[in-house]
């Protein structure tokens, strides 16, 4: 694909505003700014630690991995998992993984359900510890696959600064959301401060994210692959236009 439109403007829109916590925001600018996409980054949220109890190695067959935050913010309990395999939700976490001395058994594609169902389908009868945020995702796990939780980050909402309501005010604003939290945060954020849904286009990650962001707005885009490539390349061809 290339270019067909001057990449220092957003053609049709006034702003593309990402509202995804760090480290991955400055990940997605800068894979923004590889494909001439002026993007500007305004976290929702902060990542933090949380104090969690590490159980017994001994009791599991391996980790269930949905970020990469578990990694980062883990600490020192990880080193007790360091014999056991990863069952990563994606690429990044698998990489993070990686990266902390642990051994990467399964890599998926489309969500954490979607890596139980392939546990299963393999007819595996196994205990995991999921390591996650303080908010996560309710997983439906085979009868012969039980999952013992651990937080060990949680989220810390940023308020909406005036920076960002004043870019929401332009005619037409594109916002990428790459959690189900970010999108009812906005949501609610929008509403709060009488920002008009109806001038802001929505790029989302996946189904589960759009509903949370609920209706209201000009256009709601869902990315077939929950990737930041394919979201960054949804957000440049509606701003600028490819031929490829």
């Amino acid at each position: 694909m290339r270019l067909t439109s001057d990449p220092r403007d957003l053609t049709g829109f006034s702003d593309f505003i990402l509202l995804r916590p760090e480290p991955g925001a400055a990940q997605s600018l800068a894979a923004a700014k590889k494909i001439n996409l002026p993007a500007r980054s305004f976290p929702a949220f902060v990542v933090e630690p949380c104090a969690w109890d590490v159980p017994d190695s001994e009791q599991f067959d391996g980790l269930l991995i949905g970020s990469a935050n578990a990694f980062r913010h883990g600490g020192k309990g990880l080193s007790a998992y360091r014999e056991r395999p990863v069952f990563a939700v994606g690429e990044q976490t698998a990489d993070a993984a990686r990266a902390a001395g642990l051994t990467v058994e399964v890599t998926g594609k489309g969500g954490l359900q979607t890596v139980l169902d392939g546990l299963a389908e393999k007819g595996a009868s196994m205990h995991l510890l999921r390591l996650c945020g303080s908010e996560r995702v309710e997983l439906s796990p085979a009868p012969t696959i039980s999952i013992t939780e651990r937080a060990v980050y949680q989220t810390v909402p940023v308020p909406m600064s005036d920076v960002l309501k004043q870019a929401l005010s332009g005619e037409r604003t594109l916002v990428a959301l790459h959690s189900a939290a970010a999108g009812s945060k906005f949501a609610a954020d929008c509403t709060a401060n009488d920002i008009r849904k109806r001038t802001v286009t929505l790029l989302a990650l996946g189904p589960r994210i759009a509903e949370a962001a609920g209706e209201g707005w000009a256009h709601v885009h869902i990315c077939d692959v929950p990737s930041d490539t394919a979201l960054l390349s949804m957000a440049a061809s509606l701003c600028h236009g490819f031929e490829g």
